[in-house]
């Protein structure tokens, strides 16, 4: 049977890019996300592409008891999962804190750190059963330096590298590889979001200079899922060239 790689977060961007590197190097994969009907399209065509067998699941995981209900309710097959990507996050608002969004908060707070502890509590269950596997959190250079009305939003991204380092201290007896990475600036959904679906907005972020894109954090997620057993990347920061820190983008 083929290695199985869950990926939260699937619907889009860096999630549905490890999608297509997962099952390019002959995986199979569990889908998550919270918009079905892309599920089952990106099923179908990674299917179509790399005959890949693919379980999708549609929830949020903010919801604790739809992410517990939805995994466990998998057949025992999918629950062989040799990589979890914990990918599923998101931005919202960019506001100095004395006038931040309650909502926006809570929000963030729950998908970005509460909602990768319910899914990874989940799975490193059934890795530890399996006695094997590798976790992947999916954090920022935000989680390592915090800018200008970013204050919620870093402070979840540093929740998610403590929590990195947590996981491998906890799971290090069952020989469990947990990996943190950090990217800098991406253009994906991610600022249409923040910016609550301003296309216009979101675009100027990335004016004047060349962001990585999607494939290329999947790319370095599949290194460093691809290392020997004995070898565990703690954690790697991906920049584009032209950004040196999360305050010095060079545009032209």
């Amino acid at each position: 049977m083929a290695k199985i790689a869950l990926i939260t977060g699937a619907t889009s961007g860096i999630g549905e890019a490890c999608a297509h590197v997962f099952a390019r190097e002959g995986y199979d994969l569990v889908l998550t996300g919270r918009r079905l009907d892309r599920l089952e399209k990106l099923a179908s065509k990674l299917n179509k592409a790399h005959n890949a067998e693919v379980a999708v699941s549609a929830f949020d995981v903010r919801d604790r008891e739809q992410v517990i209900d939805n995994l466990e309710q998998l057949p025992a097959k999918w629950k062989k999962v040799n990589v979890l990507i914990n990918n599923a996050g998101l931005s919202k608002g960019l506001d100095p804190l004395q006038k931040g969004s309650y909502d926006d908060w809570e929000t963030m707070i729950d998908t970005n750190i509460k909602g990768l502890l319910y899914v990874s509590r989940v799975v490193s269950n059934w890795m530890i059963d399996n006695g094997m596997g590798h976790i992947i959190n999916l954090g920022s250079i935000a989680g390592k330096e915090v800018y200008a009305n970013g204050n919620v939003y870093c402070a979840t991204k540093f929740a998610v590298d403590a929590l990195n380092k947590g996981m491998r201290i906890d799971l290090l007896p069952h020989g469990i590889k947990v990996t943190g990475i950090h990217p800098g600036a991406v253009e994906t959904e991610f600022s249409e979001v923040r910016f609550n679906g301003d296309k216009k907005r979101a675009k100027k972020v990335y004016d004047g200079f060349e962001p990585l894109v999607a494939e290329d954090v999947a790319e370095t997620i599949w290194f460093a899922a691809s290392r020997p057993a004995h070898v565990n990347i703690n954690e790697l920061t991906v920049m584009p060239t032209a950004q040196a820190s999360v305050f010095n983008i060079f545009k032209k």
